[in-house]
């Protein structure tokens, strides 16, 4: 079994003060790496650094609302002045405004996407850059989510900069791949504020925070788990052992690891000259349109009371 060590690598992780983003800075500050700690809430900020000096690990907060150029540039700075490089971008940061299309606002809509995607989108340039320069490759793990999979309900702004953030990994895995950078999209699933707001997974969460460990139903079979459990994912792919690992959407939670597919087509139809309407309305039932696609992230499947 290989041993995952990251003594002398440094790192950035977005949104780390608390719930997923902590767990990875935590769990790349084990495994050897020093951490540049982000949130917008300094108090939350130092106690994160706080807490990974007392477990043995190296950190520094920067306190900065991730999606400008600004920002970015300010978080990479730091690592490259504390740290005097950087190996690893972790683009965890992020915020929610759930609400359905006709509700959601103009400032709704720009709020997620400016933290999310753009976020994602100006951290990872100024990372790049450095690492470009640097010469020695390195590793960009954007956080996705199920919904930017497959779509949630009430969830426009967040599923919409989810599938940008898959579709940039994707992109900029091929774009740095001969700088040897990796890019992959994770898709964690754990218990955080944001599921706890799931009826089916609410009770389950609240007898974990008094004690009870989650049942293997769920962390097998719905692959929900802790954010600790995800964690173990960020530093495997900011080591050695996942050099060929690029362009990837690995989901993890609970007991589970998985690869998402990439869209594909599944089924075609041709009509010598091109369709219309008609030739489409008649042949599309029984050809392409024989396996339609769902939508939504499933609901979880609990055991009958």
């Amino acid at each position: 079994m290989p041993t995952i060590d990251l003594t002398g690598k440094a790192a950035v992780v977005t949104g780390s003060g608390r719930g997923l983003g902590l767990a990875y800075a935590h769990a790349l500050a084990a495994h050897g790496a020093s951490v540049v700690v982000n949130d917008v809430d300094e108090a939350v900020a130092e106690q994160a650094v706080k807490s990974i000096a007392e477990a043995g690990g190296t950190a520094v907060a920067e306190v900065v609302p991730v999606g400008t150029a600004e920002a970015a540039d300010r978080l990479v700075s730091r690592a490259v002045h504390e740290f005097g490089r950087l190996d690893v971008l972790v683009t965890n940061a992020g915020i929610l405004r759930d609400k359905v299309l006709w509700k959601m606002t103009d400032d709704d809509f720009d709020a997620v996407l400016t933290t999310h995607l753009k976020g994602t989108f100006t951290c990872a340039r100024a990372a790049a850059v450095r690492m470009r320069e640097q010469g020695e490759g390195g590793t960009l793990i954007l956080v996705g989510s199920p919904a930017g999979q497959r779509g949630n309900f009430g969830q426009t702004n967040y599923s919409a900069a989810k599938a940008g953030i898959a579709a940039m990994a994707r992109t900029w895995s091929m774009e740095l791949g001969r700088a040897g950078i990796t890019v992959n999209a994770i898709v964690p699933v754990a218990a955080t504020a944001m599921t706890e707001t799931i009826p089916a997974f609410a009770p389950y969460i609240e007898a974990m925070r008094n004690g009870e460990p989650l049942p293997g139903f769920l962390r097998k079979g719905e692959g929900f788990g802790t954010p600790e459990d995800c964690a173990a994912l960020v530093p495997f792919l900011a080591s050695g052992a996942a050099r060929s690992i690029t362009g990837q959407a690995i989901g993890i939670g609970g007991d589970k690891v998985a690869l998402w597919s990439h869209p594909q087509e599944i089924r075609a139809a041709y009509a010598d000259g091109g369709w219309t309407p008609e030739t489409l309305a008649d042949a599309f039932p029984t050809s392409v349109g024989a396996e339609l696609q769902t939508v939504g992230i499933p609901a979880p499947e609990l055991p009958e009371a």
